[in-house]
């Protein structure tokens, strides 16, 4: 009997049909004249009727089967890895095909893992091939020992790295690996961005680590490229979203004691470059003169903490810092403690005026007259910069180098006071680097001490991803840092698409701490609003992008998941499965038989 009862009226007609058949055949070749023949006829009749049957009903055999252990197929998977495993585990192994799997042959499709973790405590142990499974899914095989057999070693972008969110004007910086499992030609690695490439770098050996630079022109969503290129392979390329940010910019306040081209100059730059600049320039005893650039005239005479709450920088000279009265000392030391002004200084070849802030670990070290450039550097540098260098700072270790000279000499430096920072430089005359043409070094240099001075921004509500690489039909999950909302947050694809409102859950330890599941429908750029005006944009990589270090994620879940093994898991002794025998076998004995007993007639 089948394995599985068939229709019962079909059952016994076929069987009544192949009984009469038989039965006929038997008798019209028992009568026949010639006799020589009669065997082979009386054999091949019983033959064609016993085949005619096994060809609806084969007959089942059983084969060997470890039914405490299970394959599943993801997509990727090799049929070799298959073979040997079935192999090693019995024939009658039960195979499954989990997602994108062709299915071929005997395979049998799961749609839900839940299925598995129910078949405990028979099953006991899972062997997933291929790719492996989302790291999302595998809480649902409960305590399902879980053993990963990968393919051959992952060839193309292993790991790559780079700010998510970017503020205008400041360098992209994209790092990561190639691996190059079996190459050894050359590799190039190209950053593409707005329609062409904007730097590449060539790897000899095929793989290894790189870094690439991009300076953004414009704010907004960007989804950049990166590609590699291996001779006689198909080109490789990968999506790079980041969102080019505009920041606010902060407003800055320059003091100088004398008219000079160094505070004329940046005074120009910054309002070029759209800050809010004021400038006060003592010009006698009692008597000085101020310019503003976006944003309206006020008294600059004295320094109140009403005035120094309207900017975020100050930039002064030693002198102008040396001739601060008392109460405006202490205007400049309480707003720099609370954290709501940064302090540049721009100091001379003399020992800091005893009213500066943090006097004690800026000290000053005049140098030798020499009146020969000297190359300077900091990171990100656009270009040589060079200045007589008149003076240094001593190093100490409250302080963090911002510009350095020839044999590491300390050139400008920051130290937080409080909960502000105080920065202090002795490069001199840098409007000079404007004058030269050299305006991306200028720009480059004072970005990098105005950035070190601004105070820390004040918390605010953000959000963020738990996942490196979103993917979409896969759960995500987000976070929100702020105090639980009263409306719902909304989330919708900025390609098109329904908004939907995340059901927020409060963390139980951390009450400004709350998450909210989402289902990715498709890839692109998704955008969270709420709560208030908070907006979030994060991107949702297609399922083939990135597969390098998703492999990875992949992986080591799969073995921390492995090493949670269930305690009555245990190597259970292979048994035995039914199965059928192919029915191509009877249906050419069929034929044969047929055959034989037609030919014979019409010989």
């Amino acid at each position: 009997m089948p394995a599985l009862a068939p229709n019962p009226v079909l059952y016994y007609g076929l069987m009544a049909f192949c009984l009469l058949l038989g039965a006929g055949l038997l008798v019209q070749a028992w009568r026949r004249p010639l006799r020589r023949q009669i065997a082979a006829r009386l054999l091949a009749s019983a033959v064609a009727a016993a085949a005619l049957w096994f060809i609806a009903f084969p007959p089942l055999h059983h084969l060997p089967a470890a039914h405490a252990e299970a394959i599943l197929l993801t997509p990727g998977y090799s049929p070799d890895t298959l073979r040997q495993l079935r192999q090693r585990l019995g024939a009658g192994t039960t195979v499954w095909a989990y997602g994108d799997v062709e299915k071929v042959g005997k395979l049998r499709p799961l749609t839900s893992l839940l299925t598995l973790a129910e078949q405990r405590p028979a099953l006991h142990r899972l062997h997933i091939l291929g790719h492996g499974l989302p790291v999302a899914d595998l809480p649902l095989l409960r305590s399902l020992d879980v053993q990963l057999h990968p393919n051959a070693p992952f060839s193309g972008f292993g790991t790559a790295f780079w700010p998510a969110k970017l503020p205008l004007g400041e360098t992209l910086r994209l790092e990561g690996t190639v691996t190059a499992h079996g190459q050894a030609t050359a590799a190039w690695v190209v950053l593409r961005a707005a329609g062409t490439g904007r730097d590449s770098v060539k790897l000899p050996a095929g793989g290894g680590p790189f870094q690439l630079h991009y300076q953004p022109k414009t704010a907004g969503l960007a989804t950049y490229e990166l590609l590699l290129r291996r001779p006689g392979q198909p080109l490789l390329h990968e999506p790079v979203p980041v969102e080019i940010t505009t920041p606010t910019l902060p407003a800055v306040l320059l003091l100088a004691a004398t008219p000079s081209f160094e505070f004329k100059f940046l005074k120009n730059y910054l309002a070029e470059a759209h800050y809010p600049v004021a400038l006060r320039t003592s010009v006698s005893r009692g008597l000085v003169q101020t310019d503003f650039v976006n944003q309206p005239a006020q008294p600059l005479d004295r320094l109140t903490p009403v005035l120094l709450g309207r900017y975020s920088v100050l930039v002064a000279d030693a002198a102008t810092i040396a001739a601060l009265t008392p109460s405006e000392t202490q205007a400049l030391q309480a707003a720099l403690r609370a954290g709501r002004l940064g302090l540049v200084a721009l100091a001379e070849a003399e020992p800091l005026p005893r009213s500066a802030p943090a006097r004690a670990d800026f000290t000053v070290q005049p140098r030798p007259a020499n009146t020969v450039s000297q190359p300077l550097a900091w990171p990100d540098a656009p270009g040589e910069a060079r200045a007589a260098l008149l003076a240094q700072l001593q190093p100490n270790p409250n302080l963090r180098a911002l510009i350095t000279g020839p044999r590491q000499l300390l050139l400008a430096a920051s130290r937080r006071v409080g909960l502000g920072f105080a920065v202090v430089s002795v490069v001199p005359e840098t409007f000079r680097w404007g004058l030269q043409g050299h305006s991306a070094v200028y720009a480059s240099f004072w970005n990098r001490l105005l950035t070190a001075a601004i105070p820390p921004a004040p918390a605010e509500a953000s959000w963020h991803t738990g996942s490196r690489w979103p993917r979409p039909a896969q759960p995500l999950t987000l976070h929100l840092a702020a105090d639980f909302p009263a409306a719902p947050p909304t989330l919708a694809p900025l390609a098109g698409g329904p908004a939907v409102r995340l059901a927020l859950r409060q963390d139980t330890r951390l009450p400004e701490w709350s998450t909210a599941q989402f289902w990715p429908g498709a890839a692109g750029w998704h955008q969270v609003r709420g709560p208030g005006r908070i907006s979030y944009n994060f991107y949702v990589y297609p399922a083939t992008a990135w597969l390098g270090p998703e492999l990875q994620e992949r992986e080591q879940a799969a073995q921390l998941a492995a090493g949670i093994k269930a305690p009555e898991a245990t190597e259970a002794a292979p048994g035995t499965e039914p199965e059928p025998w192919p029915v191509g076998w009877f249906f050419g004995l069929f034929l044969l038989a047929a055959g034989y007993l037609w030919l014979e007639e019409k010989l």
